[in-house]
């Protein structure tokens, strides 16, 4: 913990020794003509490459190799739409470690068909009447399981910013990096490693606008509880910024901005059809951010992006391909 913060960035190094040889690593990629149409160099972290297509593994082992014997015997439990289940069901496969994941009803099939093909047991629940903290500990209450938090967790926030220490790495003098937003772990891991290799280097978020309760909070200076969120973004269809998160963006972030649903779409198909990689809506955000000029003045600048998964549906990516 550096000045009060509940995460530092020894604990996003420590995280990444615990992944190596464990988590993929993962491609960054550039698009020439992605870079013509928003005037700036821009380098995609490929996350969507990860060990069960998304940033999650990254948290989830990150957290699940550090639990005590006791705690492994118990089991363990999450709750997730989709994501974080099949991170923290993989690495508790990966660990030999029960594992039950609640998912909302209207969580993509994929990603449920992934999570149970990993060996865990899924359950769901109506996001719409149910919160998902509550729902996990009903779960969690007849074994005295584990319950794994999705993103307010400093092994989970360390373990999400070990993907920018990579990119950070591999594509130095960044003059911006941009995340999705959802609950906040993988901004609140990206701005950590980043501001500690280069101070200079703006970081922001960005989420959808039927899920803005970032823009919200940051705007109230507390965190702020929504309606259930209506996007296409299935993974960032969160009600609340985190405790230990909102201490962390609110102090080191640059900002939050929020873009539409039809920009998503848009930039999910540019992504697809002239980069050449599966990406979910919700991995297209920053993209989405950028050709839509809602992060400034970027000419002549280097981005990075973290391209969070690529979790999607087939039906659902026809739908947003063919417009």
């Amino acid at each position: 913990m550096t000045d009060g913060l509940p995460i530092s960035f020894e604990d996003v190094l420590a995280a990444a020794a615990r992944l190596e040889g464990q988590a993929n690593r993962t491609p960054v990629m550039t698009s020439r003509t992605f870079d013509a149409m928003v005037g700036a160099s821009v380098f995609f972290k490929g996350e969507n490459y990860q060990r069960v297509g998304a940033f999650k593994f990254r948290g989830a082992y990150n957290h699940l190799s550090t639990l005590p014997s006791d705690a492994r015997r118990r089991g363990v439990v999450a709750a997730s739409s989709g994501n974080h289940a099949q991170g923290v069901a993989l690495s508790a496969k990966l660990l030999g470690i029960p594992c039950t994941i609640l998912m909302p009803d209207d969580a993509p099939a994929s990603k449920a068909a992934a999570t149970r093909g990993y060996g865990a047991t899924v359950r769901t629940y109506d996001r719409l009447k149910d919160l998902p903290e509550v729902v996990v500990r009903e779960a969690a209450a007849p074994t005295n399981a584990y319950v794994v938090p999705s993103f307010d967790d400093p092994k989970i926030m360390a373990g999400q910013g070990t993907a920018a220490l990579e990119l950070m790495r591999e594509t130095p003098d960044l003059d911006l990096v941009v995340t999705p937003l959802g609950g906040g772990g993988l901004l609140s891991g990206t701005v950590t490693a980043v501001k500690a290799i280069s101070p200079a280097t703006r970081v922001m978020g960005v989420e959808p606008e039927g899920a803005d309760d970032w823009v919200r909070s940051l705007a109230a200076g507390e965190r702020v509880l929504i309606d259930p969120p209506t996007t296409i973004a299935d993974g960032v269809r969160t009600r609340q910024p985190g405790v230990l998160t909102f201490a962390v963006i609110s102090r080191l972030a640059d900002g939050v901005v929020t873009v539409s649903d039809t920009a998503i779409e848009e930039a999910t198909r540019f992504m697809v059809l002239r980069m050449k990689t599966v990406v979910e809506p919700t991995g297209a955000i920053p993209a989405a951010a950028l050709m839509t000029g809602r992060l400034g003045d970027i000419a002549g600048k280097r981005g990075g992006v973290i391209v969070s998964g690529g979790n999607v549906d087939a039906e659902g990516l026809a739908r947003i391909l063919v417009g």
